[in-house]
């Protein structure tokens, strides 16, 4: 891979969550990247047995589509008593936020095992299905019994931050920052991108 074939500065977001998206460009505030929203129309069948896997398959596909380097976050949220589920299944365990979180409340209605973990899986991926970085974040936590709080998106509403007494919903951006999935992947994934923009 060299400079004459590839724009290192370039960064595609392999994703059309709107508050993924949000929490990306916050992440990378401080870094010389320009950050690009995936293709218009793209679209990728998840089969992924895990969240690494979802986020390899995202990654290396909008990387061989645009030629440039692109970042991919799978997520989701895996409760215990549930036996993991949703898990990888997250987004897809109905069809609206509204949707997913009633039906969570409702499968642990008369449940008090109610802890559960979020997982961020991140894959930075060059073209020819090139895989440049992969880390995992995890945060532990406990469903709610009714969403409190108005930020956030997803399962924020229902999501204790074990040790915090709040949800993600009612925390500020940067406390979300700090204890999400996403933020302790981000962590991991920042010093690391750092390292290959200055050996590109």
């Amino acid at each position: 891979m060299t400079r004459e074939k590839f724009t290192f500065r370039n960064l595609y977001l392999a994703s059309g969550n709107a508050g993924k998206l949000e929490e990306f460009y916050n992440f990378f505030s401080d870094l010389q990247l320009q950050l690009k929203p995936q293709p218009e129309g793209f679209k990728v069948n998840e089969t992924g047995k895990t969240f690494l896997d979802n986020a390899r398959l995202k990654a290396t596909l909008v990387a061989n589509l645009t030629g440039d380097w692109a970042l991919a976050d799978d997520s989701g949220l895996s409760v215990n008593a549930l036996q993991g589920a949703p898990g990888v299944y997250s987004a897809r365990y109905a069809k609206s936020d509204s949707e997913r979180i009633k039906r969570l409340i409702q499968e642990l209605k008369d449940c008090d095992q109610r802890q559960a973990c979020f997982t961020a899986a991140l894959c930075l991926a060059a073209p020819g299905s090139q895989v440049l970085i992969e880390v995992e974040g995890q945060c532990d936590g406990l469903i709610t019994k009714a969403p409190r709080g108005i930020g956030g998106f997803g399962y924020d509403p229902v999501f204790e931050v074990l040790g915090t007494g709040l949800t993600f919903a009612e925390m500020s951006k940067e406390q979300k920052k700090k204890y999400s999935h996403r933020g302790k992947a981000f962590s991991l994934l920042l010093p690391k991108i750092r390292s290959l923009i200055n050996t590109c």
